[in-house]
């Protein structure tokens, strides 16, 4: 299911790593930002999304926040837009890993004026 992904030049000898670890990939793939990487080798990330209420013919955004196992391979931090891939549960929060970073960038704080 990794075909279109490349390997990281880095390597790691984390367990829980889709490349280097024994993790397979299964289900969904998804794309969002990171916006806490405070925890050890775990990020959450912010997946935005539309959803349709027939009653209305209207579309909302809404949002979800998701755990994923980032590996020290990958290392992504706060700000960056990731993939990430669906796979066994790996704690009691996380049953997704990151399996690429798609862009950089600083995180965006909201300032008061």
């Amino acid at each position: 299911m990794l075909q279109n992904i490349e390997k990281p030049k880095v390597s790691c000898s984390d367990k829980k790593c889709p490349f280097h670890g024994n993790v397979t990939i299964r289900g969904r793939i998804l794309t969002g930002r990171v916006v806490s990487d405070r925890m050890q080798r775990t990020v959450v990330v912010q997946v935005d999304y539309l959803k349709y209420y027939p009653k209305y013919k209207r579309y909302a955004r809404c949002k979800s926040k998701i755990h994923a196992h980032n590996s020290p391979c990958i290392a992504a931090k706060k700000g960056d837009i990731v993939r990430i891939a669906e796979c066994r549960p790996l704690s009691k929060t996380v049953a997704f890993v990151v399996i690429e970073k798609v862009g950089e960038g600083a995180w965006q704080k909201e300032e008061k004026v």
